[in-house]
């Protein structure tokens, strides 16, 4: 069986798993994305935030402790919204159980969009960035990862969901559907190139600022094998844009 969006995080083990997974010091979610995110995105003091793909929604907590005015995420699973609710308990944050697709998006609401590692479950990215232009105010900012499609090109050296010692990048140029053994199941996600992202974000009204593929740090890791290992190709590639 396989699993399209974020339905997958609605199977307990799976949810359960991803969520130890994710929570690991060395992931690459703490140690190489969360440092980009957090840089990308700088000040957020008073900032209306929408998080699209919020899931548990800790990062939109650590948001709101840090000043923000107020936060909404928008999420698919059931599980996740459960979860985020939760940890947004006596907070300033709102959160809807629907998926990126689906929200109804208000105009010119938001002055900071935001998502992490979700727009590869998206099948349309073109009518998805446009809808989130119309949503930011003027000058708002729109802050992005998703995971680099080097990795998503082919997923023929990932028979299983167990950790990778090798890439096969194959197929570059051929974007739409990849099934990916994750978690003993099998997730869908999106590939496109680089270019497309770029061009689907100039297409909708945006300005680039700029572009991050997640180089390691090694203060980020407690582990230096770790960390060399991360070395050899880029797992995460962050946007920073502009209305």
């Amino acid at each position: 069986m396989e699993f399209r969006g974020a339905s997958v995080y609605d199977q307990t083990d799976f949810f359960s798993n991803y969520i130890k997974r994710r929570n690991r010091q060395d992931s690459p979610n703490n140690a190489i994305e969360g440092p980009i995110i957090y840089e990308l995105i700088g000040s957020i003091q008073n900032k209306s935030i929408l998080d699209l793909g919020c899931g548990d929604a800790l990062f939109g907590k650590e948001l709101i402790l840090q000043g923000a005015k107020n936060y909404t995420g928008v999420e698919g699973s059931e599980q996740m919204v459960e979860a985020a609710r939760f940890n947004l308990l006596e907070q300033n944050g709102t959160i809807y159980n629907e998926t990126m697709e689906s929200y109804d998006y208000p105009k010119k609401a938001f002055d900071l969009v935001t998502s992490r590692f979700a727009f590869h479950y998206v099948s349309d990215i073109n009518r998805l960035f446009q809808v989130i232009h119309k949503t930011l105010k003027e000058k708002g900012r729109f802050v992005f990862s998703i995971q680099h499609p080097l990795t998503t090109s082919s997923f023929d050296s990932k028979h299983t969901g167990d950790k990778r010692g090798n890439w096969i990048v194959d197929d570059y140029f051929h974007d739409g559907e990849r099934r990916e053994p994750w978690i003993d199941q099998v997730v869908v996600k999106y590939h496109r190139t680089i270019e497309q992202y770029f061009l689907a974000l100039r297409q909708a009204g945006f300005t680039v600022l700029d572009l991050r593929e997640g180089t390691p740090k090694r203060e980020h890791f407690s582990s230096k094998e770790e960390f060399v290992r991360r070395q050899r190709i880029p797992v995460v590639l962050a946007f920073s844009c502009m209305k």
